[in-house]
């Protein structure tokens, strides 16, 4: 009985065989990947073969695809959007390099006024300013 079951089992069952493909085979559907005609999986179902095996095919024989290389892929609006952040950015840059001039431009004229008239502005300016704003600060807590 039990020889029965063992027979029984193995009847639904078929051996797959194994296949060889040529090389000449293999180069031929690594270049149709290549050139857009066919895709991985279409490959691997056409022929029965599992989408690893065709990957090795391609890691073996295409000429760009490299094992270990990583491939970006962006839309041509996003490449677009960079390029004018990057001009924006210049822009920016441009703006605060003329801010930071004119900045070194008006300190050195402070200085040069102060040794001109014998004063230094920049403690007279500052002492005022905080005496004006101290004073005023007064006044309303008065009210």
């Amino acid at each position: 009985m039990s020889k029965k079951g063992k027979n029984n089992s193995n009847q639904g069952r078929t051996l797959r065989k194994r296949r060889i493909f040529s090389e000449t085979f293999k180069q031929t559907r690594v270049k149709e990947i290549e050139s857009g005609l066919v895709k991985v999986a279409e490959v691997s179902r056409l022929y029965k073969v599992h989408p690893s095996t065709v990957y090795n095919w391609l890691y073996r024989y295409s000429k760009t695809m490299v094992k270990g290389t990583i491939q970006v892929i962006q839309m041509e609006s996003e490449s677009h959007q960079k390029k004018l952040l990057l001009a924006q950015i210049k822009e920016l840059e441009a703006a605060l390099g003329r801010k930071q001039l004119a900045l070194d431009y008006l300190e050195k004229l402070v200085s040069l006024a102060s040794e001109e008239f014998g004063v230094d502005l920049k403690k007279n300016f500052a002492t005022q300013s905080s005496i004006t704003s101290t004073s005023s600060e007064r006044k309303e807590d008065i009210k």
